[in-house]
């Protein structure tokens, strides 16, 4: 049987956690806003992070991180994107800020698990930790899965498209969209990584000989590449996705 358990009710099992390098592309394990705040996640709010553990074989076979702020339910009134929603978390919690609102903001699943299911428990998970938590609202800066399929499209022409079903194209937005979701509107500039060219390059395989815009392996857009300065920095597309009212 698959339970969810958080890293409070077992640390144990936190401890023992996901080898991100099997959900994320390297480059994905760095950035900007993110390399100040996520190893604080499970310090300061680990009662919004968990695991989804299988008791019978007592495996983990996913993660799941969360973390609260206040939404007064207006579209518009979203963050800008994943970097400014995980300031907010930590601003907030560490300010004492009434909150109502919880951010899904990571769905790690290796890549041996997937085709299991277990998107959806994650995100079952995450409005349990809602509830659990007295929180009326559940919202996520979605990656979109196969938008490195198509890193030329602008994410504002991306997030509409539909197959011949009219389900959404995107996998793991259609996930959402399933339990109830909504596109809330697209984010061009939600997770940005700024890096040294040599950082760049062995993060990819690429070499970039000239300053420019390339794309590279499972990138969601182009890394701006500036010889000059010696740096490239990059911005990931995300989407908001709203959730049902939590109950």
């Amino acid at each position: 049987m698959i339970r969810m358990y958080t890293a409070v009710e077992r640390p144990d099992l936190w401890a023992r956690g996901i080898n991100s390098r099997e959900v994320w592309p390297e480059y994905n394990m760095h950035g900007n806003v993110a390399d100040v705040y996520w190893d604080h996640l499970d310090k300061e709010l680990a009662d919004f992070q968990f695991v989804l553990h299988d008791d019978e074989t007592d495996e983990v076979l996913a993660e799941g991180h969360t973390g609260p702020f206040g939404w007064d339910g207006d579209d518009s009134t979203l963050p800008a994107g994943f970097d400014p929603a995980l300031e907010l978390i930590f601003a907030e919690r560490r300010s004492g800020v009434p909150v109502n609102t919880l951010c899904a903001l990571a769905a790690e699943i290796p890549r041996g698990n997937r085709s299991r299911g277990l998107a959806a428990e994650l995100l079952a998970g995450m409005r349990t930790i809602a509830q659990r938590q007295g929180l009326t609202h559940l919202v996520a800066p979605v990656r979109p899965s196969w938008k490195e399929r198509y890193p030329l499209t602008p994410i504002e022409r991306y997030v509409q498209w539909r197959r011949e079903d009219g389900q959404l194209l995107d996998p793991w937005m259609r996930v959402h969209e399933r339990l109830g979701a909504r596109v809330a509107g697209p984010l061009p500039e939600s997770f940005g990584i700024t890096a040294p060219i040599a950082d760049w390059e062995s993060w990819t395989g690429l070499v970039f000989p000239d300053s420019g815009d390339y794309v590279f392996p499972e990138c969601l857009a182009p890394v701006s590449i500036d010889r000059e300065t010696g740096v490239g920095s990059y911005w990931e597309p995300n989407v908001w996705m709203v959730h049902p009212p939590v109950r």
